[in-house]
């Protein structure tokens, strides 16, 4: 029989001692400083650690009591009484609050974060290594290999600074450097030349959405203030995700279409 059944079984027969109640309320008042007084006493690795630890426990809690919070935040906006009569087809329409358009801003930020987004482009080719990069020799005979030239479009921001030539890995030649794309708007009907903000996503990896590779079907954001978009609060909106959706390597041009 394991150990818990016996004392589970003790418990049944003989009870639990008289001050257990107080003992426990005791012991569990007394945790709480034991657990302030490891959180700073512990350090190095265990500080780190148990700092974690404790990190998403409080994160964890705040988001559960945030999500109850949102429960209660939809309501009337006004309970005054409006002038005149009101027809009955109207009667069961509530004016809500700011909640549901900070509801769906915060629901299309999670999107944008997961990288999900109804794309005009789902499937591309993939693009092979070989064919992204190309081998630079270097040295005095030609002996090193480990220099990669991008064959690709390439983004790099405006306060891009190449490491010296010793040090460089990725060399990515300024003839294919783009600042700016033809961006269409799908409602609009209109394409306008805007600055590109940054390299979101690239379809191939993660390494070449961090060198700024721009490929077919890569996500770039755009600057798009001069469009005059607004949000559902009335903000203006200065950056927008578009899809690449020609060849820039072939082209000489990035065309993307906006996501909308």
């Amino acid at each position: 029989m394991p150990q818990g059944d016996h004392i589970d079984r003790h418990i049944k027969e003989y009870g639990r001692p008289l001050d257990y109640e107080n003992r426990k309320r005791k012991r569990e008042a007394r945790e709480v400083h034991n657990h302030s007084k490891k959180a700073q006493k512990t350090i190095g690795h265990k500080g780190k650690r148990n700092a974690k630890k404790n990190y998403a426990e409080k994160a964890q809690m705040k988001r559960t009591l945030a999500m109850h919070e949102e429960s209660t935040s939809r309501r009337k906006a006004d309970d005054n009484v409006q002038e005149g009569a009101v027809p009955a087809y109207l009667l069961d329409r509530e004016n809500t609050t700011r909640a549901k358009i900070l509801s769906n801003t915060i629901k299309q930020k999670r999107k944008e974060k997961a990288g999900k987004w109804d794309v005009p482009l789902p499937k591309v080719r993939p693009v092979a290594e070989d064919e992204m990069f190309k081998v630079v020799r270097t040295g005095k005979r030609k002996t090193k290999q480990w220099k990669r030239m991008v064959t690709k479009a390439t983004f790099v921001g405006p306060g891009f600074t190449r490491k010296p030539p010793k040090y460089e890995r990725f060399i990515r030649p300024t003839g294919l450097r783009f600042t700016k794309a033809h961006v269409t708007h799908p409602e609009l009907k209109c394409t306008f030349n805007l600055e590109i903000i940054g390299v979101k996503k690239n379809p191939n990896g993660p390494m070449y959405t961090s060198l700024g590779v721009i490929t077919r079907g890569s996500i770039i954001e755009v600057n798009v203030s001069e469009l005059g978009l607004v949000t559902p609060a009335g903000k203006v909106v200065w950056g927008k995700y578009a899809q690449v959706t020609n060849n820039p390597e072939n082209d000489g041009c990035i065309n993307a279409v906006l996501l909308v």
